[in-house]
């Protein structure tokens, strides 16, 4: 099991594809944390990593009322237990600064997973055209 090697970024690790997050799970090698809102969770879905036998973390970063958590790098110490930490929201801008923040307090290694859950605007002003569920990896509503 190798760590994920990303490309560098400013303030934390690097940035990962949704593949190679993937992979990196698949082999144990790191921990994927959802940072985005338990609505969001709820109603847009969440990776499924259980055909990898590994669990998602499941971290709010900021609150669906606009506050960060305060207990946010205590709670994916938690989870990673040592191991690099890939960060996933919507569409990889949160999860940037949830790897900046986990870094900054001297965790790590820290990776965005670019594009998120469902990537950014495309040309028509929606979502969905990349990301983890455009790649056709598993996931599921709850």
């Amino acid at each position: 099991m190798s760590a994920p090697q990303g490309r560098p970024a400013e303030g934390y690790t690097g940035d990962l594809t949704v593949q190679e997050a993937w992979e990196a799970v698949a082999g144990g090698a790191a921990v994927l944390v959802d940072v985005r809102t338990d609505a969001e969770w709820r109603y847009v879905g969440v990776p499924d990593l259980s055909d990898l036998q590994a669990e998602l973390g499941l971290v709010e970063w900021v609150s669906a009322q606009g506050e960060v958590n305060p207990e946010f790098t205590d709670e994916v110490d938690r989870l990673a237990q040592g191991r690099p930490v890939m960060f996933l929201c919507r569409s990889g801008q949160r999860s940037v600064s949830a790897a900046r923040a986990v870094t900054a307090a001297g965790r790590g290694p820290a990776y965005n997973v670019l594009d998120g859950f469902e990537g950014g605007l495309d040309s028509s002003g929606h979502r969905g055209s990349t990301g983890w569920r455009a790649e056709g990896l598993p996931w599921r509503q709850s």
